[in-house]
């Protein structure tokens, strides 16, 4: 967490950093990718087949190699709205045989030649070499589908016994069960473009009964319940109705603005929605008479992203060209879920390819567009535990987007916005995103090492963009030897990390409990 103190303009700024507050544990989950069959982040995106990039299956190697920079450790699939419509048995068997369907939510033909197998084939390719696979995320059809459907496809995937399904898919060469974790009882159906939008107690009728049936097939899922910004009415109604199924409950915001500093602050609304929605499940666990020996209900992030509808448009395939501006942005968001890690159990950044996406194919290869640096800074070193941040400086406190944001930032938004983290082996990284368009800030820094390596994305102006054969905002590597003051320049993204010295060791709090779904209680384990 971060704390902050405004100062008057003019003087000297300070960030002071305690290691000894170690304050919750980053999910690496938080920095999860989402791939839906929209414009061409699956066909064009990951596959790509004849392309020369592309492998015998048709994947392009590219941004295979790009995703494995980015050590993504979840991936949401296959929607987003494209899930409303979506039936899995139309991608399951011998290609030449797949129906190709209307797809609406964004207005066009989807051929099915990507579905479950081949998805988690091409998970299996981007997972080798890691300790750990890339974990699949399904969203299940609350739209048009049905929950014959919903547990036909767990089955699927899951199923190990001599049963329909799990023998479908030992026929369509898998003999080995997928083990597919983390579900979503739908996706945004509260939305009125939605093909079928619901109400909150219509939703939450369906979604009991859905989570239900599904725990009982499987008890080991973990469902994600389909909340709206987390700042609803919608959240808190359905939490209160299902929390006894919400392993995870979503929320999803995008930001915007014209305006630099409206851009920049806009994340900031999601800091507080997260509060808010933390603040819901804790009201829905309390009046649930759920154990506290039970296992947290954390916020699945699962839509977030700087993208603004009207500059792409989904239904024209969503391709942003993303800014300076927009890097600091995403900076913001990244920081957010860092200083907020206590609630944060999973985010997903909208999208991982090509749509609304910090990484774009092109025929012959990709471009990293400015979005992509901080996603990869932060993935790369932002592991570990929230580290306990106090930070003196000037604010900004103009018109923000949304509105509202401007009366909850009761001091401003800081001009330099931090957080920081300390890993298993001790070691310390800050992030400070210097906001202002125009000012260097010289800054104190307390609590800082001797031997400080110096990562930074900046750039001429807010408004350079990266495009083929032209990268003009990157990552610069330099040393500091953590005496005196730092100067972070004008419109910049700064990480510093040093070496403590001291390795952390974890303490786990084991749970106990568990809900029997037969009698809607809960038992000892």
């Amino acid at each position: 967490m971060t704390t902050f103190t405004r100062i008057p303009e003019g003087e000297t700024p300070s960030i002071s950093i305690d290691v000894s507050r170690r304050l919750s544990k980053i999910d690496p989950n938080v920095y999860g990718g989402f791939m839906e069959h929209m414009g061409r982040c699956i066909y064009g995106g990951i596959y790509d087949p004849g392309n020369p990039l592309s492998d015998s299956n048709g994947y392009r190697t590219d941004v295979l190699c790009a995703l494995k920079e980015l050590d993504i450790p979840v991936i949401r699939y296959p929607g987003g709205n494209f899930i409303a419509t979506y039936h899995w048995q139309d991608g399951i068997g011998a290609r030449e045989n797949r129906p190709s369907r209307p797809e609406l939510a964004w207005l066009g033909t989807e051929t099915n030649q990507i579905g479950t197998d081949e998805f988690m084939h091409w998970l299996s390719v981007l997972s080798e070499g890691k300790e750990k696979r890339v974990e699949p995320y399904f969203c299940l059809n609350m739209g048009t589908g049905t929950l014959d459907e919903a547990l036909a496809w767990v089955e699927y995937c899951n199923g190990t016994r001599n049963t329909y399904y799990a023998n479908l898919r030992r026929k369509n060469g898998h003999e080995e069960p997928y083990n597919i974790k983390y579900w979503a009882l739908g996706n945004e159906v509260w939305g009125p473009w939605q093909v079928e939008q619901m109400t909150a107690e219509d939703y939450s009728k369906k979604a009991f009964q859905w989570g239900k049936a599904l725990k009982l097939l499987d008890p080991s899922l973990c469902l994600i319940l389909c909340g709206e910004t987390g700042h609803s009415s919608w959240d808190h109604k359905v939490l209160n109705s299902c929390i006894q199924y919400a392993d995870m409950h979503s929320i999803h915001i995008y930001t915007s603005s014209k305006a630099h500093l409206a851009n920049v602050t806009a994340p900031l609304s999601a800091e507080r929605a997260i509060e808010t929605a933390a603040a819901l499940i804790d009201i829905a666990r309390i009046e649930k008479g759920i154990p506290p020996s039970v296992k947290q209900t954390k916020i699945c992030f699962d839509e977030w992203n700087v993208w603004d509808p009207v500059r792409a448009p989904g239904e024209q395939g969503a391709e942003e060209l993303y800014t300076l501006s927009d890097a600091l942005g995403v900076a913001v968001w990244l920081n957010v879920f860092v200083r907020q890690s206590k609630w944060v159990g999973m985010a997903n950044i909208a999208q991982s390819v090509n749509v609304i996406s910090p990484l774009m194919t092109t025929k012959d290869g990709v471009i990293k567009q400015a979005t992509w640096w901080p996603l990869y800074l932060f993935s790369k070193y932002m592991r570990g535990w929230t580290v306990g941040v106090h930070v003196s400086a000037g604010a900004y406190d103009g018109a923000t987007e949304p509105a509202w944001l401007q009366g909850v930032l009761e001091q401003g938004a800081s001009w330099l916005d931090v957080s920081a983290s300390v890993n298993e082996e001790g070691v310390v990284s800050l992030v400070v995103v210097n906001i202002n368009e125009t000012t260097d800030f010289e800054v104190d820094l307390t609590g800082v090492g001797k031997e400080v390596e110096v990562y930074t994305v900046t750039g001429k102006d807010v408004k350079v963009v990266n495009v083929k054969g032209k990268e003009d905002v990157a990552v610069t590597e330099s040393k500091w030897d953590g005496q005196g003051k730092y100067k972070f320049p004008k419109h910049s993204i700064t990480l510093l990390r040093w070496a403590t010295g001291k390795k952390i060791t974890e303490v786990v709090k084991q749970d106990g409990i568990r809900l029997d779904t037969r009698k809607l209680a809960w038992s000892e384990e």
